[in-house]
């Protein structure tokens, strides 16, 4: 360890040492337009040396550079690129540029009504080669600097006095810098090592790599599709803008034009390098949810044999609930170390069949006869269709397949930051930052550096600190809620008693009184205690129980009982908050209980990502409640609340006696197909990459005083499926039976999930929207498939205006098969992110293709539990 420490500090010290003797000297300078107009971000690569950095906002830029010669090219997006050589001596040579507007000349191809455009051949080939250059090198290594920039523009205007004391104004950028070192290796790895971080704390532990992983080369990128997706011309037109040179490259430009606008395409133009078919630069645009993404990217040729990007600038604006704000994220990569493949390490000529049809013909016809091995082809250097070359990398890619041992995991990303990367001071930073800051930034950090040294004050004595000690116990803590700590490793929670006021009609008024007591082992262990009390005010009773939970890597072990209210349906299909809405205010009293005395253990095992399997036993004294209250805000003399046992079809009145039951169950899940990414060497599973599928056994037993006997299973299977480019299918189809029931409680039927209030649950799939709650309860077998599907457009979001503001139009099928349910469906349509908050959905419901009943339905927008990770 203590070789290890002084490993580290050496190199440290040989960093600085080498940044402070640099610091005096190098290049510095303006880049201008010819009209002088500042260049911001513009590109200045340093040729020999394979590394570079760009301008500032102002077009200013300052690196330095040890003494010697240098071949310096400087870009900028729709300018002609200028190639100068400096000699660096003492000192900062000073070098002023003047960029020309790119010379843009037409090639000679007639462009006239009937003719296709020229970029579609371009296209084309760009597109058929995009595998081969994802596949083109092994791996490489690199230096990245990062630099995010934040600044918020306006604010509601009834906060803005409250947030300009707290220094948030449109003045003052939020800054995070970061230098590091990529390695990426072929398919999937990337690796990085933080040097250095610097930050005003708003976001210390930004990664270049997010960024940087993602490819114009892969079919998305992002959430949008990449115009060198091999489905691009279906969603984009492309038109040719001519071709210019820059150096011994020619390069033509296209516009990328979406065939519809909306959050999912590109706009702008890309550059692609004649002959390579590479992508030499882009300037593309695109929004998600209103807000707007603008992505700048220069690539360079590396060691002549591969172009890799070498700037990248993002720019990131919006509106979300009033708040205005820009994002800047700005990243410079040099001194590549690259690693060829050597089964690609050849120019290949394609042959677009679409145009050259004759060459095509022939060349297919020869290539058919010899049909070599796949690696053989690829380094053929023959001419290649682009139908050959594509079925060619899908061999390839087939065969590097077989020999990836880790077929779930999709990608990994490992980050490690070195001990000393948050201890460089800004001397440190002005040495090695290769684009100098902007004046919002500078301001930014002098606030960050004035904050910090007052609490360095503070934690000298030199101030008088403004609290003293722990905040005790306060009396709203009851209930509004508080966390104490009581030791290193113990806490105690106290639940916010506020928000659990609700209404029944067996409880009257009650509220429910809960805390948390947890306390934390060794060896990622825990243990944790809640005791939870309940008070109805109608009924005149207390009710408690007690839940000891511990935790033991990926199993945990549960003991609970007491004397408690539950619903009818153990899944809960209604929430108490939108029961005692519906109760009060509509005399729709929809919820209905049973109280229980009970003790319970239940055990859970998390095998894995993919396995999952939970064991329970509770013994339960069972026990029938009625309506206590008739009490309501709104009286209505059509409506009186309907009795605690609810109808059904089956055993028309559900009353039932007190009584014994012993219940034992087991449930198994699993999501066989489920893809992993390793990030910081822990796998994560990726969201919608398998069903999930659940297998249930339960039963009860006679024993002891216990009347109830019988024999149940169930199976499930959940999933959210990308469909296309933002189509998504999500559905829940479910069935079940008993295999034998000599004695069966209401209470042990199967339960549907029902609805009949206004009100929607955010999972689109938990769901119905119409069906009664308990009608069609059975204890026979049945089936029932909730399907719901997003579109990218069908009727609203055609419309520029509600695609640019989030707008999802959805439809949506559900059914239910029972003896008694007569084929009960409904189909409904539904409008989602309203406001990017809400959802308002239209239903109708049908028996037998009947129909029986419509209703009106609103909610969350849909997409916020996933945002959230909502259950």
């Amino acid at each position: 360890m203590l070789n290890s420490f002084a490993a580290r500090a050496s190199t440290l010290l040989l960093l600085l040492l080498s940044s402070y003797a640099s610091r005096s000297q190098g290049i510095k300078g303006t880049i201008r337009s010819a009209n002088g107009e500042s260049l911001p971000y513009a590109t200045i690569y340093v040729r020999n040396l394979e590394t570079g950095t760009t301008s500032n906002d102002q077009g200013y830029f300052e690196y330095p550079l040890p003494t010697g010669k240098y071949d310096l090219v400087f870009q900028y997006l729709g300018y002609q690129s200028v190639v100068q050589y400096v000699e660096v001596t003492k000192g900062f040579a000073e070098v002023n540029i003047r960029l020309e507007p790119q010379t843009i000349v037409l090639k000679d191809v007639e462009v006239r009504a009937g003719k296709e455009d020229p970029a579609y051949t371009i296209m084309r080939k760009a597109i058929a080669k995009a595998k081969f250059h994802q596949q083109q090198l092994d791996g490489y290594e690199a230096e990245v600097y990062i630099k995010g920039s934040g600044r918020l523009i306006d604010s509601p205007f009834f906060l803005r006095k409250e947030m300009a004391k707290e220094g948030l104004d449109s003045t003052t950028a939020f800054v995070t810098e970061s230098i590091s070192k990529v390695k990426y290796t072929r398919p999937n790895t990337y690796e990085e090592k933080v040097l250095s971080i610097r930050s005003d704390g708003q976001d210390n532990n930004t990664s270049p790599l997010e960024y940087l992983r993602g490819s114009f080369y892969d079919p998305m990128v992002g959430q949008a599709v990449s115009p060198l997706s091999p489905k691009a011309f279906g969603y984009y037109r492309f038109e040719y803008l001519g071709t210019f040179k820059d150096r011994d490259y020619e390069v033509s430009k296209i516009r990328v034009i979406p065939r519809s606008k909306g959050d999912d395409l590109f706009v702008g133009e890309l550059s692609i390098v004649e002959d390579y078919w590479s992508i030499h630069s882009l300037h593309l645009a695109t929004s998600y949810m209103g807000i707007n993404f603008i992505i700048h990217q220069i690539y360079n040729p590396i060691e002549n044999k591969v172009w890799l990007p070498i700037s990248h600038q993002f720019d990131v604006n919006g509106t979300f609930f009033g708040f205005e704000f820009e994002y800047n994220y700005l990243a410079t990569v040099k001194n590549y170390q690259i690693k060829m493949n050597k089964d690609l390490e050849v120019d290949l000529v394609i042959i677009d069949e679409k145009v050259d049809k004759e060459l095509a013909t022939k060349l297919e016809a020869q290539n058919k006869n010899m049909e070599p091995e796949t690696t053989q082809k690829l380094q053929s250097g023959k001419e290649l269709t682009r139908k050959e070359l594509r079925k060619v990398l899908r061999d390839y890619e087939k065969l590097e397949m077989k020999r990836d041992t880790i077929s779930d995991v999709q990608y990994i990303t490992n980050v490690t930051i070195d001990s000393s990367a948050y201890k460089m001071d800004s001397t440190f930073w002005q040495a090695v930052r290769p684009v100098p800051l902007s004046k919002y930034e500078i301001k930014g950090y002098q606030k960050m550096d004035s904050i910090a040294l007052v609490n360095q004050k503070e934690a000298e004595g030199d101030t008088v600190k403004t609290k003293q000690g722990k905040e005790g116990f306060r009396a709203y803590d009851l209930l509004l809620g508080n966390t104490y700590k009581l030791g290193d490793k113990s806490h105690l929670e106290l639940k916010p008693s506020l928000l659990s006021l609700n209404f029944n009609t067996v409880e009257g008024y009650n509220f429910i009184y809960e805390l948390a007591y947890t306390k934390t082992f060794e060896n990622k262990t825990w243990l944790e205690v809640t005791p939870l009390i309940r008070y109805g005010f109608s009924i005149h009773q207390l009710q408690s129980k007690l839940k000891t939970t511990y935790k033991f890597g990926d199993q945990s072990l549960a003991l609970e009982g007491g004397r408690y209210m539950y619903q009818i349906n153990s899944k809960v299909p209604i929430y108490p908050i939108i029961n005692s809405l519906t109760t009060l205010m509509l005399e729709s009293n929809y919820m209905k209980i049973y109280q229980k005395e009970f003790v319970a253990l239940n055990y859970k095992h998390q095998i894995s990502d993919k396995y999952r399997v939970g064991i329970s036993a509770e013994y339960a004294n069972r026990i029938p409640l009625e309506n206590q209250t008739n009490h309501t805000w709104f009286n209505q003399s059509d409506k009186m609340y309907t009795p605690n046992a609810p109808i059904n079809v089956e055993l028309g009145q559900t009353n039932f006696v007190v009584h014994q039951a012993f219940l034992t169950g087991v449930k198994f899940s699993m999501k066989p197909w489920q893809k992993y990414y390793i990030k910081n060497n822990e796998q994560q599973a990726i969201n919608h990459t398998s069903p999930e599928i659940t297998v249930a056994y339960d039963n009860a037993i006679p024993l002891a005083d216990a009347e109830i006997s019988f024999h149940r299973w169930s199976i499930e299977v959940e999933q959210s499926l990308d469909v296309g480019i933002r189509g998504r299918l999500n559905y829940r189809a479910g069935g079940g039976g008993l295999l034998a029931k000599d004695s069966i409680s209401f209470l042990d039927y199967n339960h549907f999930m029902g609805n009949r209030t206004p009100v929607q649950d955010i999972d689109v799939v938990k769901s119905f929207r119409l069906l009664p709650y308990y009608n069609f309860s059975t204890s026979r077998s049945y089936f029932n498939l909730l399907t719901h599907y997003q579109f990218r457009k069908l009727f609203l979001s055609r419309f520029k205006f509600a695609r640019k503001r989030g707008v999802k139009e959805s439809v949506f099928v559900n059914y239910l098969g029972t003896e008694s349910s007569l084929n009960y469906a409904e189909a409904g349509y539904s409008i989602d992110n309203i406001f990017r908050l809400f959802r308002i959905e239209g239903v109708a419901a049908f028996q037998d293709g009947v129909y029986l009943d419509w209703g009106i339905r609103f909610g969350v927008a849909a997409y916020l539990e996933e945002m959230f990770d909502f259950e």
